[in-house]
């Protein structure tokens, strides 16, 4: 028995697997919370908050796992997040989110003072407010006495470490997901640390997920004492865990997750230059990730139900799935947390064009939910050349979970069938399957894939009405 713990950015969750990575009944656990935003565009979490809420699932897990015998437990976070530690192990700082928008000028800085494709092509990641360099130049800029008391920068998964057993390691997953990581040579990145400010020692060490932390510290070894013992394996990377939750593990599937945000993601296991527009990390030394997320997804969602004061869910729904597309005469740009993939300009703003009197609150949200298919149609034209040409296409994630009107209209954008994976917690079953293949439980990951779901068959003639409202769509991105 494996317990996940997957710390989101909406939420907690902790969840037993056994050993063939399949979910125990009544061993599951969520704690919602949200982040603290800011009119200038912060996006942060309380590291406390976080804590709590990821001891509070484990609370009740490893008590309804009682009769079990837990052997590991393994951890998946959010990528990008950073905060400041002092020297005594305790956060100095707020958890700066990926979707926190300020150090966008920072990045434009950096973007005209350094080769970009050149540092694209080592780290995998593009110069932008997401990263680790534009953050940590807007904290040495904006907090500087702040900044300055720091003697390591990390993410959640360290203080969880640092919190539990007193030390803490970065794994390459995570490490993969700063903007400071050469990935072919698996390291820090010189260049990438003197344009960030910092030095290597103000990093965490890299670990691969070859061995897990033992020896939980008190008061915790004294909480859960079936836990005192057995591995913790360092924080991998939620989209990584996705993929290898979703049996999306090679080429010849495309994984869709729509959650906080959305991407689209393939596993490759041989080096591949990341075109413009999309990145690469790393799952692991032995497996890279290819792919590109958009800051938009089950925000927009979770935005228009609360600004715009829609009905009920499945009252929603009904009218979403009556709907003929793009017969709203609106053009939304849906950057309400700036623009990840595939533009990559972190101070866009949302925007909403051809509002008029006969316009509905369900006419926004409808044109915003297409809005988010579109820019992943755009994503999915730079990834679909480096996939298997029969591949497959598999969504996963809160948001589609919520909506099959929304998932039909994401089918058709993409104009290709999508397979809905049948599970809920595809991340946190791949932290569980990668910990299962990392004590050898498992040969490989692959060797215990599940029948897909439902298959989503595009409509041809929708896809057609998405093909224009594209183009659309990029006229007035370019003209803001």
């Amino acid at each position: 028995m494996v317990i996940a713990l997957d710390l989101g950015t909406s939420s907690a969750r902790a969840t037993l697997y056994d050993a063939r990575g399949r979910a125990v009944d009544g061993r599951f656990h969520q704690v919602p919370y949200e982040p603290a935003t800011t009119p200038e565009g912060g996006v942060e979490h309380d590291p406390a908050q976080l804590l709590e809420a990821a001891a509070g699932c484990l609370d009740v897990v490893v008590r309804a796992a009682r009769h079990d015998h837990v052997q590991a437990v393994a951890v998946t976070s959010f990528w990008h997040g950073l905060m400041g530690f002092d020297s005594g192990h305790q956060p100095l700082t707020p958890l700066f989110m990926w979707a926190d928008s300020r150090s966008a000028r920072d990045a434009e800085v950096l973007r005209d003072a350094l080769d970009e494709d050149a540092l694209h092509a080592r780290t995998g990641c593009h110069l932008h407010a997401s990263y680790w360099p534009a953050k940590l130049r807007w904290l040495a800029r904006e907090r500087p006495a702040e900044a300055g008391r720091v003697t390591r920068w990390g993410s959640i998964g360290e203080h969880l470490e640092l919190t539990f057993f007193g030390e803490a390691a970065t794994s390459l997953s995570m490490a993969s997901g700063t903007g400071l990581f050469d990935q072919d040579a698996l390291r820090w990145d010189a260049e990438a640390l003197a344009a960030a400010g910092i030095e290597v020692e103000q990093l965490f060490p890299l670990a691969d997920r070859t061995a897990g932390r033992r020896g939980l510290r008190a008061p915790w070894a004294t909480r859960w004492p079936a836990l005192r013992g057995v591995p913790w394996f360092p924080a991998v990377g939620d989209g990584a865990a996705s993929n290898i939750g979703s049996d999306c593990t090679d080429r010849g599937r495309v994984a869709l997750n729509v959650g906080t945000s959305a991407a689209l993601r393939i596993v490759c296991e041989t080096a591949v230059a990341p075109p413009r527009g999309l990145w690469r990390y790393r799952i692991d030394g032995r497996r890279a990730l290819l792919g590109g997320a958009t800051s938009e997804g089950g925000n927009v969602y979770a935005w228009c139900r609360e600004v715009l004061r829609l009905p009920d869910d499945d009252a929603v729904e009904r009218w979403l799935g009556e709907r003929t597309p793009d017969t709203h005469g609106l053009t939304v740009l849906p950057f309400l947390a700036g623009e990840r993939a595939p533009g990559w300009r972190g101070d866009r703003r949302a925007t909403i064009t051809g509002l008029s009197l006969h316009t509905t609150a369900l006419d926004v949200m409808h044109a915003a939910l297409e809005a988010v298919a579109l820019r992943l149609a755009l994503v999915y034209e730079l990834l679909a050349p480096h996939a298997a040409p029969d591949h497959q296409i598999v969504v996963s994630g809160g948001a589609i979970n919520r909506s099959r009107a929304w998932t039909q209209m994401l089918a058709d954008a993409l104009g290709r069938p999508v397979h809905a994976w049948p599970e809920h917690e595809a991340t946190s079953r791949g932290a569980a399957l990668l910990a299962l293949e990392a004590m050898g439980v498992l040969p490989d990951v692959r060797t215990v894939r599940v029948p897909l779901g439902e298959v989503f068959t595009p409509d041809a003639a929708h896809h057609a009405r998405y093909r224009a409202a594209l183009e659309r769509h990029r006229r007035l991105d370019v003209r803001v």
